[in-house]
């Protein structure tokens, strides 16, 4: 691991400004509202780049908020150095995935038991194999049990983390579905390695913004503002660590 040294060109911030655990937006909006109207007396702790962090309190437990920015390597900047630098414990990506089956719906939620991957994130390892990317399991058995004491029902199996939005392959999606994938998404695989690696926590929970079968889909406003059950389960399962 790199000596820890901050600020780092990405987070303006003292490690003591941040809490031991940090739930991850992809959309630095969704932070700002998760702090605005869940936590109390939040605190901006960065704002590099547009990417805003917050600490707060939820339930009297202390909790950061920050944005990841969107695709894989930014996630894994980001988590990277939270993880090494800042002496960050936990990481609940709160984001959004497309549905890759009709066991989904929309607004669906999905805990992230692993995450498949067409990235050559892991490459830089040097393994002399594929290494499969997964969730904490305490982290998992905490989200999985808050949620069914909430009356929630989600999802728990793999995604697809994808570095291709628009895939030159028509039949990618099917192919993946094949193997009992639920959703694509941009941003987890290189979380959870990066959380491997450092001898950390991370859990993705993702709420079900379009559907890759129906053809259904939310808008921008609604995904960053409508998906309070999974915000409501991140926070709650916070306060459980």
């Amino acid at each position: 691991m790199s000596e820890a040294k901050y600020p780092t060109p990405h987070i303006n911030a003292a490690p003591e400004e941040i809490a031991q655990t940090v739930l991850m937006p992809g959309d630095p909006q969704r932070a700002a509202f998760v702090a605005g109207e869940f936590l109390t007396d939040a605190r901006l702790f960065n704002n590099v780049r547009g990417v805003q962090g917050y600490t707060g309190y939820w339930k009297n437990t202390r909790v950061s908020v920050m944005a990841s920015g969107m695709g894989m390597p930014s996630i894994a900047i980001y988590s990277h150095e939270l993880f090494n630098f800042f002496g960050v414990d936990n990481i609940i990506r709160i984001g959004s995935a497309g549905a890759m089956t009709e066991k989904l719906r929309l607004r669906d939620i999905v805990l992230a038991m692993g995450a498949c991957t067409n990235s050559a994130y892991a490459a830089q390892y040097r393994l002399p194999g594929s290494f499969a990317p997964i969730a904490s399991y305490s982290l998992l058995k905490t989200a999985e049990e808050t949620a069914l004491a909430a009356g929630l029902s989600p999802h728990v199996g793999n995604v697809l983390s994808s570095d291709t939005f628009y895939d030159d392959d028509p039949d990618a999606n099917a192919k993946w579905s094949r193997l009992g994938v639920l959703a694509v998404e941009m941003e987890t695989a290189a979380l959870y390695m990066n959380a491997a690696r450092s001898g950390k926590n991370a859990l993705a929970i993702l709420t079900i913004s379009d559907h890759l079968i129906t053809g259904e889909n939310t808008t921008a406003e609604e995904r960053r503002s409508t998906f309070t059950d999974m915000l409501t389960l991140a926070l709650d399962t916070a306060c459980r660590l």
